[in-house]
């Protein structure tokens, strides 16, 4: 498996282009922002004027909304199918750490697991609403043991979605395997698969980034390179513990 380095996703460089896109977009909004602001606060203090309808006030804070809800469609294909891959890739990483508490795992495996829990269900919830917002289908997640079933898609068999070949996905097997690990050999298992688990996300981040035309909407961009920070700082941590692991054996 290609194992991407920390240095080639966490340059500021590598969001260069995103970043200048999203700033000159915004500006305008900010900037709106704070002429609304300016005018509100004038109307606050106006003596002369205070019972006069403030029109162009009005007018200026629709077109504010309006550019607001415009923004919210500044997305691409790209944009989707990552949001709705990322929901299922998150989901496997929940049937994974659930097992940490079941499994005999050590304290700090069980916390580096609630952690990775707790991120990942806020991380879906985001992609499920930046979905909803944009009008598209929203991935449902059931899990059933070590079984994961995402529903709502469109196109998928009977609206199911195939989560399977995405980077970083375990195989059936290897879940089985893990759930039948106790002690120091589920941790060790654990933190191997988390690890390439996590590289996975990563690697589909970083597919997004050098998608031409996406990561243009602000939640996108945001979402994408926060997962791509998480995870890279995650997997140095795994790697140490993994090390450490082997020390003491």
């Amino acid at each position: 498996m290609h194992i991407l380095k920390r240095t080639q996703l966490s340059q500021p460089m590598q969001f260069k282009n995103k970043l200048t896109f999203s700033f000159a977009e915004n500006g305008f909004i900010f900037l709106l922002l704070i002429t609304f602001i300016s005018c509100k606060g004038s109307e606050q203090i106006s003596t002369t004027n205070k019972n006069q309808p403030d029109t162009n006030l009005n007018e200026l804070e629709e077109l504010y909304w309006a550019k607001i809800d415009s923004s919210k469609m500044n997305f691409t294909k790209a944009d989707v199918e990552f949001m709705t891959g990322m929901i299922g890739h998150h989901a496997q990483a929940l049937i994974m750490s659930d097992l940490a508490p079941k499994n005999g795992a050590s304290p700090a495996v069980q916390t580096l697991a609630a952690r990775i829990i707790n991120a990942q269900k806020d991380e879906i919830a985001t992609m499920q609403t930046w979905l909803r917002d944009r009008g598209q289908p929203v991935p449902e997640v059931h899990i059933e043991g070590l079984n994961l079933m995402i529903h709502g898609m469109e196109g998928g068999h009977g609206g199911h979605m195939d989560h399977s070949n995405m980077p970083g996905m375990l195989t059936q097997n290897q879940l089985v395997e893990l759930s039948e690990a106790k002690g120091k050999e589920f941790d060790r298992l654990f933190l191997t698969y988390m690890i390439q688990h996590h590289q996975g996300a990563i690697t589909m981040v970083q597919k997004l980034i050098n998608t031409d035309g996406a990561v243009q909407d602000e939640q996108a961009f945001r979402l994408s390179t926060d997962i791509n920070v998480d995870q890279i700082t995650e997997i140095e941590r795994m790697k140490l513990m993994l090390s450490q692991l082997g020390e003491s054996q």
